[in-house]
């Protein structure tokens, strides 16, 4: 039986710190050789990735396997399609999943990861490209890829020098310098985002007006000269505190409930463009409603009418709209 470590007695808050301190700067040494190592290879794996037709099929074993599914998720969240393979599943049918149009990243520190050579000799015999993340260019790995992309020969943080951190960490990072290079390729802007991540916070803060607003027979119109007795039926049925005051198409001014109790005397007598408020404060459909709620929150107005640049009203958005689908 394997003796089990005996803990030793726990160390003051300083050394705690000092060490955790260490790893953190063993760590962004490793990250720093990356970058300032960076070879030709890394534009040709952009190149290659970006002409695949198909996904990329990220692969790796243990630890390595780990920081391939987040490279997988990072790439398919920023518009580069991917997904992981388990290489020992891949042995056992899940070669099946790569197809050619692939492009395969496969990593492995030292590039000599057993479980790995299956899915390595299928990727050969059916000319599926390889990219190899590895330490070691001459390695079993490496010299089977069509693109090696070399991780520093930098120590592990682990006082041993054994438990992948350094490694990792590096592994990760080259990922996620991947991704964010084809986003910028692939022209991923973003609004792309919001149909990658159309779930929580991230989801929320990319909303558009549009995607929010009210429009067509829910929204409160009045012609100018509407007697304001209708003005204040057609304010009331539709809810929102305001309505809009248009001409020939265009939006000329707004009727707010402060607009009705600023001409409280002899309202009934009035007609729509008499107590409109004019040039009122308006938003583009398309702008993001994280900024139309910032407006109607600088303003202290409850509702904004989306207008476009030819000044026509397509529709209207609430701040309990914003409020409702998480936008802060």
């Amino acid at each position: 039986m394997t003796a089990q470590p005996q803990p030793l007695a726990p160390a003051p808050a300083a050394e705690i710190k000092a060490e955790m301190a260490r790893v953190l700067r063993c760590e962004a040494a490793a990250l720093e050789m990356l970058a300032g190592g960076l070879e030709d290879s890394a534009a040709e794996a952009v190149r290659l990735i970006r002409a695949a037709p198909g996904r990329v099929i990220v692969t790796g074993m243990g630890k390595s396997g780990h920081v391939a599914r987040k490279i997988a998720a990072t790439f398919a969240s920023t518009g580069t399609p991917a997904q992981f393979v388990h290489p020992a599943e891949a042995s056992h049918g899940d070669l099946g999943m790569i197809a050619a149009g692939d492009v395969v990243l496969a990593i492995s520190n030292s590039g000599e990861t057993a479980e790995l050579a299956d899915l390595v000799t299928y990727s050969r015999r059916f000319s599926i490209p390889l990219i190899a993340v590895t330490k070691v260019p001459g390695s079993s790995l490496g010299r089977q890829a069509d693109v090696i992309l070399r991780l520093p020969d930098a120590p592990e943080a682990c006082p041993m020098g054994r438990a992948p951190t350094s490694s990792t960490t590096a592994s990760m990072a080259l990922g996620d310098a991947l991704a964010v290079v084809l986003m910028t390729e692939r022209g991923f802007k973003e609004e792309s985002f919001h149909a990658y991540h159309p779930g929580g916070r991230l989801g929320a803060q990319l909303l558009t007006v549009r995607a929010l607003m009210h429009s067509g027979a829910e929204l409160p119109v009045l012609a100018p000269q509407t007697p304001m007795g209708e003005g204040i039926i057609e304010i009331t049925a539709k809810g929102f505190g305001t309505a809009a005051v248009i001409e020939d198409g265009r939006l000329i001014g707004i009727i707010t409930d402060g607009d009705l109790r600023r001409h409280l005397a002899g309202l009934m007598e009035k007609r729509a463009d008499e107590i409109a408020t004019l040039s009122p404060t308006t938003i583009a459909p398309d702008a993001l409603a994280s900024e139309a709620l910032a407006l109607m929150n600088a303003r202290k107005i409850s509702a904004l009418f989306a207008v476009s640049e030819s000044g026509e009203v397509e529709g209207l958005i609430h701040i309990h709209d914003c409020l409702r689908a998480g936008v802060a």
